[in-house]
């Protein structure tokens, strides 16, 4: 996948284009994450399919110290979409708070999305992650004293989302604006989720300890047109079991 730039709302916005021929597929990563994460997923599924991952703002290379709102993640999509003239409806793939931005995309513009696969996330979203992300911030000295500092269970999901800095290490998000992502998220979502009528799958992670697997499953059975499926993996479904994802992913986009 190759790094691009575009500017939009007063602020850089990064992303990564597998390009080639393919039909274009709209990736969105979730927290403490980033484009980056998606690079597996782009390379299993070329030639067929195009994967555009965006780093959401705040995270990655997209500008930080930014606004953060529901509006503004929904508005930076549809401008990544316009700076590549994809005029057509497009598939996009959301996981985590990632997926709570593509179903408000859906909902608010229908005739830009032709499908969506949500990854272990629900729609009634109290989230606080201020214990875990508290001592977060800063530089380390090694990288190997951040990866301590996250934590054996965390660390080898936030790879992508460490980096190389004059003084030392650190992560490519500050958590504090983190925090105000996270609360630009919470709240429940269900009359979003309902509003849109594109097909969909719901994609749940048999070890997740995130998402309640109930209430992905009620999400399926309660809109039209909506898919459920487990697979055995936790909450980053599209890493810990990469081919049966895409097999999936497949198979949901063929139909």
């Amino acid at each position: 996948m190759h790094r691009h730039s575009l500017e939009h709302d007063g602020i850089i916005l990064s992303f990564l284009d597998a390009g080639g021929v393919g039909k274009p597929l709209i990736a969105l990563h979730g927290h403490w994450m980033g484009a980056s994460d998606f690079s597996v997923l782009a390379e299993d599924l070329a030639p067929d399919w195009r994967v555009i991952a965006l780093d959401q703002r705040g995270f990655g290379e997209t500008d930080h110290a930014v606004p953060h709102s529901m509006t503004a993640y929904v508005s930076d999509v549809i401008a990544l979409l316009d700076h590549l003239s994809i005029t057509e409806q497009v598939p996009v793939l959301g996981h985590s708070f990632g997926g709570i931005v593509a179903y408000h995309l859906a909902a608010a513009h229908p005739d830009r999305i032709s499908a969506m696969v949500i990854e272990d996330i629900g729609v009634n979203i109290q989230d606080d992650s201020t214990p875990y992300v508290a001592d977060w911030g800063g530089t380390f000295r090694l990288r190997e004293n951040l990866e301590e500092r996250l934590g054996p269970r965390l660390a080898p999901y936030l790879q992508n989302s460490i980096h190389r800095v004059a003084e030392g290490w650190a992560l490519n998000f500050d958590p504090t604006e983190f925090l105000v992502s996270e609360q630009a998220t919470n709240g429940d979502h269900w009359t979003i989720w309902l509003q849109s009528q594109c097909p969909a799958l719901v994609v749940s992670g048999s070890e997740s300890r995130i998402c309640d697997a109930a209430e992905l499953r009620s999400m399926a059975e309660q809109r039209a047109g909506t898919t459920f499926a487990q697979l055995d993996a936790g909450h980053s479904v599209h890493i810990d079991a990469p081919k049966e994802f895409v097999d999936l992913l497949r198979q949901f986009l063929k139909d």
